[in-house]
């Protein structure tokens, strides 16, 4: 069972319960965290990042909310299957939703030709 990280630096503006639920996501999506595997226990996350074990249980609990984590009795928390094909889908719909646009609008705020700036993607290995 693989850890969350070395180290982090939690950030003022969010909620550290937030952070770890995003820090959680994350390992799943790269394949940390494997579907049916069991991520670290409650108590292991607050001891190793020095945090209070009712914040790791909120994070773990979100992501129990969300279907992407389930609770076994006596075992601990283990990964969904399917969760990183929901994630992966989710954070597709996040980026077109949200993201996109932001992108967009801040291209054309700073006058950059939209040709160009899609070469550049395609240079860098995007698709168009």
């Amino acid at each position: 069972m693989g850890g969350l990280s070395v180290s982090v630096e939690w950030n003022d503006n969010l909620p550290i319960y937030r952070q770890l639920r995003d820090l959680v996501v994350q390992r799943i999506l790269d394949g940390s965290f494997a579907e049916g595997e069991a991520v670290p226990s409650v108590r292991q996350v607050a001891s190793d990042y020095n945090i209070n074990h009712l914040t790791v249980a909120k994070a773990y609990q979100e992501l129990v909310d969300e279907g992407l984590l389930e609770k076994r009795r006596g075992l601990g928390m283990f990964v969904l299957s399917g969760a990183r094909e929901a994630l992966t889908s989710n954070e597709k719909q996040k980026f077109l939703d949200e993201e996109l646009p932001a992108f967009i609008d801040r291209v054309q705020r700073l006058g950059l030709d939209i040709d160009t700036v899609t070469e550049l993607l395609k240079a860098r290995g995007g698709k168009a």
